[in-house]
């Protein structure tokens, strides 16, 4: 379906945020190499109030949390505030790290586990520039990344029992469940159907044999995988349709063979009836 522009631009700033967190998870396995516990993603919450922290490392004395952002372009920093060139005020991370750095504080001091913290605000892009950026602010750039590694990997540490109860406690305060914001409405009736290329997202695709060809990129995946992924998707969007051949036919659209559909459902699902009413789970 086509998007609302205001659904669009949220849907890439969250997309630009996730490609962010990617690249810095990527950045700690190559660079880390001290001992310690690397916690991605963690959404907790105490007193009530929920707060998200995008990586948290646990040392024998003291806990890094950050926050990672992927801005790109050049910003300026003026009373307290963050403003691109064009004077776009942006959400300050600085306000949001304060929360953050408070309520796991006391969620520490709650566990009996009071370690010092370390916030950091990590600007990964290293096409991302912020004029006069105080030194007492908790920013990282990307260009000072391998530079505190350096350090964080000299720094002494040494892990014990009670720091692994700690991350596995965080690990069993995380809260999965948490409803999702913001989502734009729709129905099946309104939703273009086929498989799009696992690639580049595009409708382009042909079945060549046991393959699907996308015309667009020339990715090709295994038939098979693209009826797989094409389920998965079709479940996270309408967990309560019932998955039978009929339907996942009509969802791919481009699989001729509802055979060919049968026989994958029947390898990969549990079947539910018999007959002409047979479904999956």
């Amino acid at each position: 379906m086509e998007l609302p522009d205001d659904k669009k631009r949220y849907y890439h700033a969250l997309k630009k945020g996730y490609e962010g967190e990617r690249m810095f998870d990527r950045f700690l396995e190559q660079s880390l190499h001290n001992d310690c516990y690397v916690l991605n993603d963690l959404l907790l919450q105490h007193n009530n109030t929920t707060f998200q922290i995008d990586n948290l490392l646990i040392f024998s004395e003291l806990v890094y949390p950050f926050e990672v952002k992927n801005f790109d372009g050049d910003y300026y920093y003026e009373n307290e505030q963050i403003f691109s060139k064009s004077g776009l005020e942006l959400v300050n991370p600085l306000n949001q790290l304060s929360k953050t750095e408070s309520l796991l504080r006391k969620l520490l001091q709650s566990l009996n586990f009071p370690l010092p913290l370390s916030p950091k605000i990590v600007f990964i892009n290293p096409e991302f520039t912020l004029y006069q950026a105080p030194l007492d602010k908790p920013f990282l750039f990307h260009s000072q990344l391998h530079r505190f590694f350096k350090q964080l990997n000299e720094q002494p540490s040494h892990l014990t029992e009670k720091h692994k109860w700690l991350a596995n406690k965080l690990i069993s305060l995380h809260i999965s469940d948490y409803p999702v914001q913001q989502l734009p409405k729709y129905r099946y009736d309104e939703l273009r159907k086929g498989i799009i290329c696992e690639n580049c997202s595009s409708f382009a695709l042909e079945i060549v044999g046991q393959k699907c060809v996308c015309r667009e990129c020339k990715h090709v995946e295994v038939v098979r995988d693209a009826i797989l992924r094409s389920v998965w998707e079709y479940k996270l969007l309408f967990p309560d349709r019932v998955i039978t051949t009929a339907n996942i036919h009509e969802w791919c659209q481009i699989i001729e063979s509802r055979r060919r559909i049968k026989r994958v459902l029947d390898e990969n699902f549990e079947i539910v009836g018999s007959n002409r009413w047979i479904s999956y789970k």
